[in-house]
């Protein structure tokens, strides 16, 4: 069998396709057998006034579609010019992989995979937020 498989956390929530899914009192594990379905981890969520720096507006963009909050359609120019924006800032190889990962991503209408992707340069931004010039 292929596809996704999820694995929950006792009372861990998800977001399928725009319903919320809460898990009971064990661990538990799905097969998503579906292609293309919007999935979110609720705790991977990055809430609207969390959106304060530019790689976590990119990824709160991307985290619309998967919500249902925005459509693909509508998102997806605009998500690949803010791409381009962070690729003239961070230009070092694996932060460039990763966003031509993002990039691929939505050019394939696969919204988590960009997700996934952009997710990986937060701690990145992070560190270069916090360092202090010498």
């Amino acid at each position: 069998m292929s596809g996704l498989v999820l694995k929950l956390s006792p009372k861990e929530r998800v977001l399928i396709n725009g319903a919320v899914i809460e898990n009971g009192d064990r661990r538990s594990r799905l097969n998503i057998v579906t292609p293309n379905v919007n999935i979110l981890r609720l705790r991977d969520a990055i809430h609207p006034e969390e959106a304060t720096t530019p790689v976590r507006r990119v990824c709160y963009a991307a985290q619309l579609v998967l919500t249902g909050d925005a459509s693909a359609e509508d998102t997806r120019l605009p998500l690949l010019r803010r791409i381009e924006e962070l690729s003239q800032i961070l230009t070092d190889p694996d932060s460039r992989s990763l966003l031509g990962n993002a990039t691929d991503a939505v050019l394939e209408g696969q919204y988590y995979q960009c997700l996934k992707a952009l997710r990986s340069l937060l701690p990145r931004e992070e560190r270069l937020l916090n360092a202090r010039p010498n």
